[in-house]
Parts: C-alpha cells; sequence; structure tokens
C-alpha cells in the first residue's frame, strides 16, 4: 500500500500541469523501483521535450533484462513498443499483462505491469527516439533509461511515512498534556477568584 502510494504521489508530481496554455512544464522525476506481488506497478520514463512548437515523430521500446551487468551477455527482451501513435504488446512473457501508461504528448511514455509476479523483478530499459521535423532537415534524439525493479511479496515501510506516524503520536500526546495543564491552571484561577469573592462578601 505505502509503494503503490508512493508511484501515485510520484505520477502526480511527475508531469505537465500548464503554467500558461501554450507552456507546459515537464519534470524529469525518476521510476519507483519496488513492486508489491499480485499488484500493479507503474515503469516512469519521462523524456522532456526542449521547445513544445517543434514537431516530433517518437517511437518507445520497452526491453526486459534479468540482469544487467557488464561482465555478462545482455538477455534483452523486446516487451512493448509505441509506434506510429500507435502502442502496442509485443508476444512475450509480459504479453496480456502492460498497458500504456504515457501523456498524449509523449513527454511521459511510462507503461503499466499489471499483476506483478516474482520473475518481473530485474532490469527494464525505456528506449526514447525523436526525430524533429524541420523545413530543410530532420534531427534525432536517442534517449535510454534504466529501471531496476525488485519485486517484494509485501510492501516495505516508508521510514518517511513511519516517521510521520511517530510525530502525529507525539504532538497528539503533547497537545493532551498542555489541554490538562490548562483546564488545571483554569480551575485553580476559577478557584481563587471564588475565595477570593467570599473573602470581601465576610
Amino acid at each position: 500500500m505505502v509503494t503503490q502510494t508512493r508511484v501515485h504521489l510520484q505520477t502526480l508530481v511527475i508531469l505537465i500541469f500548464h503554467v500558461h496554455l501554450s507552456q507546459p512544464v515537464c519534470v524529469d522525476v525518476p521510476s519507483a523501483t519496488e513492486a508489491v506481488l499480485g499488484k500493479s506497478m507503474k515503469l516512469t520514463c519521462i523524456s522532456c521535450l526542449k521547445r513544445e512548437e517543434i514537431k516530433a515523430k517518437t517511437r518507445v521500446d520497452w526491453f526486459y533484462m534479468p540482469n544487467k551487468e557488464s561482465d555478462t551477455p545482455i538477455d534483452r527482451t523486446h516487451i512493448y513498443k509505441y509506434e506510429d501513435e500507435v502502442p502496442q504488446e509485443v508476444d512475450g512473457p509480459f504479453k496480456g499483462r502492460l498497458r500504456w501508461d504515457g501523456s498524449k504528448d509523449l513527454q511521459d511514455v511510462s507503461i503499466q505491469i499489471k499483476n506483478v509476479t516474482l520473475n518481473d523483478s530485474g532490469v527494464y530499459e525505456c528506449h526514447v527516439y525523436r526525430e524533429f521535423e524541420f523545413d530543410f532537415f530532420t534531427p534525432s534524439v536517442f534517449l535510454i533509461k534504466d529501471i531496476k525493479l525488485k519485486v517484494k511479496e509485501r510492501a516495505t515501510q516508508d521510514p518517511t511515512a513511519l516517521y510521520s506516524e511517530i510525530m502525529m503520536y507525539v504532538l497528539l500526546v503533547f497537545l493532551t498534556l498542555w489541554l490538562l495543564v490548562e483546564m488545571v491552571y483554569c480551575y485553580r484561577k476559577i478557584s481563587r477568584s471564588d475565595e477570593q469573592v467570599q473573602d470581601t462578601a465576610y
């Protein structure tokens, strides 16, 4: 639950809110790297455009590797692609469990894994290829991002959430004690006033 909440929070901060209608803002944030068995997991990949007015032809490819070590051959499996404005799963071990979770302007080119299994642990590569359309030439940009995913049977307690919970209880205890002190002070003050009134009456 904590992991899923963190994924949602990262997704909320991620991308594209309008300061002006013609100037979208793109924020590049890292993907979450811890998934929970049986839950859904968003693999976040952000590729910000430098200038909104430039039209770009974009292709996205996602790959999976059980591991990615410099001293071992890379066993890369193509699992998803976005081409010609069409997202599409690729035949393989992830078939039927992946869906597109990116934005319309293709600055967020993320995907989501449904019903995560322990075998989904590994390294995911996000490949983004953009070809920009100018009048006289077509420059291109190629980007690769790695996400090292670890699947756990249960969500790990977030230290920040635990700290916040502890602080909440400390604050609650403090406020309770403060209220008791104020009640005792007011009671004594009222008692003294009553005694002074009685003394004056006599």
